[in-house]
Order: structure tokens, then C-alpha cells, then sequence
């Protein structure tokens, strides 16, 4: 007589089912452990190259930013040809240098500002344009500063709409940035001289009533006479 079978609990269903995936487990790693084994090799590998290219990264901007806070003194003295070129006798890494060694690092990205800027001074807009279009780093001041620059470019080739469109943008990336008024002031004037008078209307009014103690908005009155 065929005894009955006795039910498995669930419990018991999972246990066997576990104890099944481990041998399972147990004979695909032996058929397969040299692969596992190049497989984990490569990963640790990419592990650690991407630490050594962390921290190489890291040396490289405080780097720059070593060789940027020595050249900012002949900058900040108006010295701008200077802070381009640096000085060879003393090793003093110049402006172009410091962008071209370590352009990849946040340092080194804020050093393309000031050598725009310098270009900028020297009246050599092309120059100047090359740099401040390049710059792609995360500090809002500079990224503002980047896309006013590019706007006084387009604003001196008369190409007026793109100059107002960057302005514009430039006074939108920091809520409140003391620049912001001459900004919106330029935007303002450069859809003047695009005929997009609706638009540069509206940017004088808003300068009026919201930067009252702006050094522009004394200017802003001579427009808006035209305008109404």
C-alpha cells in the first residue's frame, strides 16, 4: 500500500530551492571561474584607476590654482600683457600657460576668465571671445561673466540680438549679483538697437523699479522717452 505524501510546508519549498541555487552556484563558478576571476581583475582595475584619476585631478587644480593666485597680483595691477605671458626668468606660469596645462580643472577654467578679461583690455575681442566661449566650469560669477563677455562681443559686430539674448542670460544665473542691473541695462540697449523696442521697454522698466540705486539707471530715461 503506497503511503501518502506529505506536503511540504513553504518553508521547506524555499530551503530546497536555496540549497539547489547553491549548488548550482558552487558548479557555474567552477566552470566558469577564470572568466569570473578576469571578469573581478578588470573591475578592480577600473576601481582603481578612476581614484588615481580622481586624485590626479585634484593635485592638477590645486596646481592651477597655486599658479593663478601668483599670477592675479600682476593682473589686479593692470599689468595684462604681463599676466598672459607670466615670466619665464621666475618660472611665473602666465594666464595662456596656466589654461593650457590645466584647462580641464575648475582652477584652470576660472583662468580662461581672466585671460578673456585680458584680451578683453588689450582690445583684442577675438581673442578675448575665444576664451570666454570656452570656459565650462560650475562657478555661477564666471558663467555669468562668460556670457556677458561673449554678449560684448556680438554687441560690438553689431549682431545686437544675440548681444541682448546673452546679456539677458547672464542676468539670470545669480538671483542677486550686484551686476545684474548693468546687465539687464545692456540687454535692454541692444534690443533697442535690434528694433525689438517692446522688449527693451520692458527691461528699463524693470530696471527703474528694481535697481532704483543702480549706477545705470540714470541712463535708463533718455530710452524710455523714446519709447513711450
Amino acid at each position: 500500500m503506497l503511503t501518502k505524501q506529505k506536503k511540504l510546508s513553504r518553508k521547506q519549498i524555499k530551503e530546497d530551492k536555496l540549497v539547489e541555487f547553491y549548488y548550482k552556484s558552487q558548479v557555474f563558478f567552477e566552470e566558469n571561474k577564470n572568466k569570473i576571476m578576469m571578469y573581478v581583475g578588470v573591475a578592480a582595475v577600473v576601481v582603481i584607476a578612476v581614484i588615481l584619476f580622481l586624485n590626479y585631478r585634484s593635485d592638477q587644480n590645486e596646481e592651477a590654482g597655486y599658479h593663478l593666485s601668483k599670477v592675479m597680483e600682476m593682473y589686479d595691477s593692470g599689468d595684462y600683457l604681463g599676466a598672459i605671458e607670466g615670466r619665464k626668468d621666475t618660472k611665473l606660469l602666465g594666464l595662456k600657460d596656466i589654461v593650457s596645462e590645466y584647462g580641464s580643472t575648475e582652477n584652470g577654467e576660472t583662468a580662461k576668465i581672466y585671460l578673456a578679461n585680458c584680451y578683453s583690455n588689450l582690445g583684442k575681442a577675438d581673442d578675448a571671445f575665444k576664451y570666454y566661449e570656452d570656459y565650462s566650469g560650475d562657478i555661477d560669477i564666471f558663467i555669468s561673466a562668460s556670457l556677458a563677455g561673449q554678449a560684448s562681443y556680438y554687441a560690438l559686430k553689431n549682431e545686437y540680438k544675440k548681444a541682448a539674448d546673452l546679456y539677458l542670460k547672464a542676468s539670470r544665473v545669480i538671483k542677486k549679483d550686484v551686476r545684474n542691473a548693468d546687465y539687464i541695462y545692456q540687454a535692454a540697449v541692444n534690443y533697442f538697437e535690434a528694433g525689438d523696442l517692446e522688449q527693451a521697454k520692458t527691461l528699463f522698466e524693470t530696471i527703474k523699479e528694481e535697481y532704483k540705486t543702480s549706477m545705470v539707471v540714470s541712463q535708463v530715461d533718455r530710452y524710455l522717452t523714446q519709447l513711450n
